[in-house]
């Protein structure tokens, strides 16, 4: 007989019945947590945040700069290469823009027309 019951086949009171039971668990748990010497507290309580000493951070950020530095001496090749030259950037005459600014303003009134 190692069969669990389904929570919605409960009656109301065997519901009442497992609540009452459940909480009378958690009070004994604490009142064993609090004879055995342990924190009242449950490990719900957040846990202290650490925090570094900027001394600390200091000589973190010291060590990773070595790293990178060391690894920088260790491939020299990849320094040598140089970034690819980007395109020129084009630019339209200001007829164009006119043009193109005429344009939307003629299809946003006619989007506004048809819509009313």
């Amino acid at each position: 007989m190692n069969e669990t019951m389904n929570p919605l086949d409960l009656t109301i009171n065997q519901l009442k019945r497992a609540t009452a039971i459940k909480e009378q668990i958690e009070a004994l748990n604490k009142e064993l947590r609090s004879i055995l010497g342990a924190s009242a507290k449950s490990g719900a309580a957040p846990k202290k945040k650490r925090t570094m000493s900027a001394s600390v951070k200091r000589k973190i950020a010291a060590a990773q700069k070595a790293r990178w530095a060391n690894l920088r001496r260790a491939n020299p090749a990849t320094q040598s290469i140089k970034p690819a030259v980007k395109a020129k950037k084009k630019t339209v005459s200001r007829a164009t823009k006119a043009k193109l600014s005429a344009k939307l303003k003629a299809y946003w009134a006619a989007k506004k027309a048809s819509k009313k």
